[in-house]
This record gives C-alpha cells, sequence and structure tokens, in this order.
C-alpha cells in the first residue's frame, strides 16, 4: 500500500474513540502508550494524541475509553459521565489500599454478619455521600501522588469529597465475600466504599474485585480486547 495513500485513511488523527475491555494488570497508562505505538507503527505517524477518559487500577478490569486525535479535546466530558461497576467486597479484613495491592493489616470476625444487615447498610452509601479517597491513589498534594507518598511510609490528611451513588445493590452474598453492582458519579472511589461498608459494619472489608461495565451509554460488552484492539488497528480499520 502506498504510504501517503495509508496516511490519508487514517481514522486516527481526525478524532476517534476506541472501547477497550483493560485486561488485568494493566496501568491505564500503559493501555494509552501501546494503542499509540500500534498506532504509530500502522500509519507511519511521528506522533498522535491519544488519551483515556478515566483511570482504571491495574487489579481492575472493564471499559476504558480511548480518545484520539481531536477526540482528546473531549476527554473531560466522557469522565464526567456516570459510571457502573460490578465487583467483590470481601469482609473480615482490611488492607492499607482499600484492595490487594497491599496485605491485610486487620483481621475481624463475620459470623455476627446477617444477609439483612448487609443488605440494610448499603442504604448508607446512596445518594448524596461524602468519601475519602484512598492514600493509595493518583490524587496528587503537593506535587506529589497520594501513592508515592503512602509507599514511602508518610501519612498525609486526605480531605472528603462529595460524590453520589445512584445504586448500591448486592447481587451475591457469600460470606466473607460480597457481590455487588454501583452506579455511581465521577470522582467516586470504589474501594473507599468497600472500606467504609466494612466500617459501617463494625467489621473490616477490602475490595477484592472490581470491573467497570459502563460509561455514560457507553458499555463494555461493546468494547474489544486489548489483543482484539490492536488487531482491528493493523488491519487497517
Amino acid at each position: 500500500m502506498d504510504p501517503n495513500q495509508k496516511l490519508e485513511s487514517n481514522p486516527y488523527s481526525p478524532g476517534n474513540i476506541l472501547l477497550v475491555d483493560k485486561p488485568l494488570g494493566w496501568t491505564s497508562f500503559q493501555v494509552v502508550n501501546k494503542l499509540r505505538w500500534v498506532i504509530k507503527q500502522q500509519y507511519k505517524l511521528k506522533n498522535i494524541k491519544v488519551g483515556h477518559a478515566g483511570t482504571l487500577d491495574p487489579l481492575a478490569t472493564g471499559l476504558l475509553i480511548i480518545c484520539t486525535g481531536k477526540e482528546t479535546k473531549n476527554i473531560d466530558s466522557y469522565q464526567a459521565q456516570h459510571k457502573e461497576y460490578t465487583g467483590t467486597i470481601t469482609l473480615g479484613g482490611t488492607t492499607p489500599s482499600y484492595d490487594l495491592e497491599t496485605e491485610i493489616d486487620a483481621t475481624f470476625p463475620t459470623d455476627h454478619l446477617t444477609e439483612s444487615l448487609l443488605q440494610e447498610t448499603t442504604a448508607q452509601f446512596t445518594g448524596d455521600i461524602l468519601q475519602k479517597p484512598p492514600i493509595y491513589s493518583a490524587i496528587k498534594k503537593d506535587g506529589k501522588r497520594l501513592y508515592e507518598l503512602a509507599r514511602a511510609g508518610q501519612t498525609t490528611e486526605i480531605k472528603e469529597r462529595a460524590v453520589h451513588v445512584s445504586e448500591f445493590e448486592l447481587t451475591n452474598i457469600q460470606l466473607p465475600n460480597v457481590d455487588f453492582r454501583i452506579a455511581c458519579s465521577k470522582g467516586t472511589y470504589i474501594r473507599s466504599m468497600a472500606h467504609d461498608y466494612g466500617a459501617a459494619l463494625e467489621n473490616g472489608a477490602h475490595l477484592s474485585a472490581l470491573r467497570r461495565t459502563k460509561i455514560g451509554d457507553y458499555h463494555v460488552d461493546n468494547a474489544l480486547s486489548m489483543d482484539a484492539m490492536i488487531d482491528k488497528i493493523q488491519r487497517g480499520d
């Protein structure tokens, strides 16, 4: 194929969105980096703008909206949309990161927890609520990421944030694990919800699995795996 013809048919520089089902263990930045490299190789570009519309933790999977070219100007509008998650909260133990990135630092008995208590307590976490982001997060304070401070053993005061949770549904209870579905606003930390939910039960909890299923009207069912997305780009689609 003539390189000039290939460049003219490039659908990514003018602006495009890619729906990716982020694999476990990948950072959102790694997904962006990989797809940018593949697009540059395929279309012989020196550079192209590529960004994601909302971070997913490495231990989370699911929908990641990737914007290319001029569409990167609309990243904020995608980030502002409501999101939906499914996952698992494990009761009976807390971790400093509120998930499985760090080891359990305290344990609690779960024998007294009943299904009715678990269901009733979800009501405390719907509507407009205040939550503190985890210390192991990418939020910046004084020019440094909070997770950098945490890994250095430093403590810092984290301000509460107002978020909106429209739905918090328990979909399966097999103690110590509780499966859930949450629909919420931008800025909601599901790890913090898991931690705070455990505290509200006078117990301890951490997030043991997380999958983002929706961002606005975009659904993970319409997303491609990384391998499938790379194949699509390399086919010139």
